[in-house]
């Protein structure tokens, strides 16, 4: 292909949360750039993973899951970023659960531009034992006129995935490639870092921490000799979340710290020093001012 013949675009994978949004992405780019989590609405930016082959230029967008529940300043700006990420990008790719169609996939759907190429990736099938209980999901999906095409998937099983790519690409526009061939996200190490914390503090926490928890990286020092040197701050909103995260005798935190520094010295190829503290911050999930501070 000649340099004028390669395809390029941008790719919105759009959702509910918790249906493997920031796996796929993570599979697709082919390292671990978006954070995941049992928790709703892990994601809170909006965040590229980039995937290039010699032919196409995928570049993915991960965005939150869309949710009605937990509306405070900093939700309702979530759901606000995945309505302004359809906006701008040039196919969709709407994943789902094996399920009849609820309110919320109907919204969801409904955002999605009449112009813009959708297509339905149904995640989770090997799940489904009956395979005619699938039909019927399908079925029901296969009304909208947005989607393109249908395929079921497996994240877990890494079935369709590849296939998944290629449907992709044929709605991808001819353009030149955005960005250079070894690059995977437009992100910097910084806001890696923060993130990869708060997956820590998610993970690790379980469901005893309410969703109210942010990373703030006060200071990102290299030495010459390639050693990064990280000092982050864990926000909580309640003096009651704070024990929660430090645990007995500090053995959680510990555990936060050493896990986000393994995961940070693999993405960024060097050795790590973290230093990780809690810092209560009332009520910063509603206040504009501290949501500015930390991106959001």
């Amino acid at each position: 292909m000649t340099a004028m013949q390669k395809k390029c675009g941008t790719v919105a994978i759009i959702g509910q949360p918790n249906v493997g949004k920031s796996t796929l992405l993570n599979h697709f780019v082919g390292t671990k750039l978006s954070i995941t989590s049992r928790k709703a609405q892990t994601t809170r930016y909006q965040l590229l993973g980039i995937h290039t082959t010699s032919e196409s230029q995928f570049i993915f967008v991960d965005t939150p899951g869309y949710q009605t529940k937990h509306l405070n300043l900093m939700n309702r700006g979530l759901n606000q970023a995945v309505v302004s990420a359809l906006k701008d990008v040039d196919v969709v790719l709407f994943l789902t659960s094996p399920s009849t169609v609820d309110e919320i996939d109907e919204k969801i759907i409904q955002m999605i531009p009449k112009n813009t190429p959708a297509i339905l990736a149904m995640n989770k099938i090997d799940l489904i034992k009956d395979k005619n209980k699938l039909l019927s999901f399908i079925e029901a999906y296969g009304k909208f006129e947005c989607f393109k095409s249908i395929v079921p998937i497996s994240i877990k099983k890494k079935f369709n995935l590849n296939e998944t790519m290629d449907v992709i690409s044929k709605f991808l526009p001819e353009h030149d490639f955005v960005y250079a061939d070894d690059e995977l996200t437009d992100k910097n190490e910084r806001f890696l870092a923060a993130e990869i914390i708060r997956e820590k503090v998610f993970r690790l926490t379980g469901q005893e921490l309410p969703y109210s928890v942010a990373v703030e990286i006060e200071k990102f020092e290299q030495t010459e000799e390639g050693l990064r040197r990280i000092f982050a701050a864990i926000i909580v909103d309640r003096d009651s979340h704070k024990p929660m995260i430090i645990g007995k005798k500090g053995d959680r935190l510990k555990e936060i710290s050493t896990k986000a520094r393994q995961d940070m010295e693999k993405l960024f190829g060097s050795k790590v020093w973290l230093e990780v503290w809690v810092k209560i911050q009332k009520g910063w999930a509603d206040d504009q001012r501290a949501l500015k501070s930390l991106g959001l």
